[in-house]
């Protein structure tokens, strides 16, 4: 338990065990399940709810992630949605009285090659047409904003320019949770810590509930928040989707000085790099491509992307790897999240974000909590339905991916 959680006052906690029945049943005590629960609480009055977790609150992909917010994407819905979710991230410390550590950095997306730099120009120009602000700077401006970078690229990676995405941020995972988790808490949601779910309860072809060890738990809407493990629980009610489970690495170094102001990625190189409040730097890449569940690192994933971030930061050589971890994403063929109805009555998801959940949590929560409240998608998620597939409306945007 960290400094943060043991300043939250007043959690209620369940005593025992979950009710026999909720109104929602949630599997998944991440930031996405917890905040859906939240919303559903506070924006609907909908407080018979339930969120299970097979572990304790936070420990998948939530606990996972590099803290990243940001809105520049390579879709007009996309870009909608997650710059709605960048909102709300700047006012959630507002709004629920907690301290998650926001801070708006600014991230630099670097294009080494005429081609890359055609690249970040479009995606500038597509960013500010949809709301994200965003310029394309060039290599004077880049120095001027992070003046540790060899513009050079160790001679091999010249920079040519960059995309700034002006209100790229980045906050304390954990607090995100744990905030959602105390709102959710005190409004009335029974949250469950080691309580796996084993699989589901079904009326025909209804969902109406789910099992767990300490018995079956019925529901009116049961909403999947499992990440990677989200193919499982779709199986149970015979549902197949586009997802792939892949692990993703990352890493921090010991302290340095408190210095690196912006965030920093690269479409050549395929890496980015921020700094951590305690002055760590933290480095990561895209999701391997052999599907797993695997959540420990590699040593060759460690050395190659050390050697990419050194090749444009040579301060790193003289850092240490303090600490790395992995956690599994759950990646669409459409690099898109997949929200809302699985056409099986009573069973709905929160899947597909891949490497990119973290920055999704305040938008995607409200959203699918109107969903379940209403009964009706509402626009800004109504794109990313799982029936686009068969619709042949894929929301194809590769930029939601890692570092493309």
């Amino acid at each position: 338990m960290n400094e943060f959680v043991e300043t939250l006052l007043d959690l209620p906690w369940q005593v025992g065990d979950p009710k026999p029945a909720y109104d929602v049943v949630i599997i998944g005590a991440g930031g996405h399940g917890l905040a859906t629960a939240y919303y559903l609480a506070t924006r609907h009055g909908i407080t018979n709810v339930c969120v299970l977790d097979a572990n304790y609150i936070g420990s998948g992909n939530s606990g996972r992630n590099t803290t990243i917010i940001r809105s520049n994407y390579g879709i007009p819905e996309s870009v909608a949605f997650y710059q709605h979710s960048l909102e709300m991230y700047q006012q959630l410390e507002a709004e629920t009285g907690s301290w998650i550590m926001h801070s708006t950095k600014g991230q630099i997306w670097l294009a080494h090659s005429v081609s890359t730099a055609r690249t970040e120009r479009t995606r500038a120009l597509m960013n500010e047409a949809c709301g994200a602000k965003t310029d394309y700077i060039g290599p004077e401006e880049i120095k001027r904003l992070c003046p540790q970078i060899d513009l050079t690229g160790g001679g091999r990676y010249p920079v040519q320019g960059a995309s700034y995405h002006h209100e790229g941020a980045t906050a304390r995972h954990d607090r995100v949770v744990w905030t959602y988790a105390q709102g959710a808490l005190r409004n009335g949601v029974h949250v469950f810590q080691h309580t796996p779910v084993t699989g589901l309860l079904k009326d025909g072809d209804r969902v109406t509930g789910v099992q767990t060890p300490k018995g079956n738990i019925s529901a009116g809407v049961v909403l999947s928040a499992v990440g990677g493990h989200v193919s499982t629980v779709a199986g149970w009610a015979g549902v197949r989707l586009p997802i792939r489970t892949h692990a993703l690495q990352a890493f921090v170094t010991n302290a340095y000085a408190q210095e690196f102001a912006p965030i920093v990625s690269s479409n050549d190189l395929v890496f980015y790099i921020s700094q951590t409040p305690r002055g760590q730097m933290l480095i990561g890449a895209e999701y391997d491509r052999q599907a797993s569940y695997r959540t420990s690192t590699s040593y060759s994933y460690l050395q190659a992307c050390s050697a990419k971030a050194t090749t444009l930061f040579p301060f790193l050589s003289k850092l240490r790897i303090l600490r790395s971890w992995a956690g599994i994403c759950d990646v669409s063929t459409d690099f898109s999240p997949i929200l809302g109805h699985t056409g099986v009555d009573g069973l709905m998801i929160s899947t597909g974000w891949g490497t990119w959940g973290f920055k999704a949590i305040p938008a995607a929560g409200e959203q699918l909590a109107e969903l379940i409240a209403t009964g009706t998608a509402p626009p800004l998620i109504a794109p990313f339905g799982l029936d686009r597939f068969a619709k042949e409306a894929a929301m194809a945007d590769p930029s939601s991916a890692g570092t493309r």
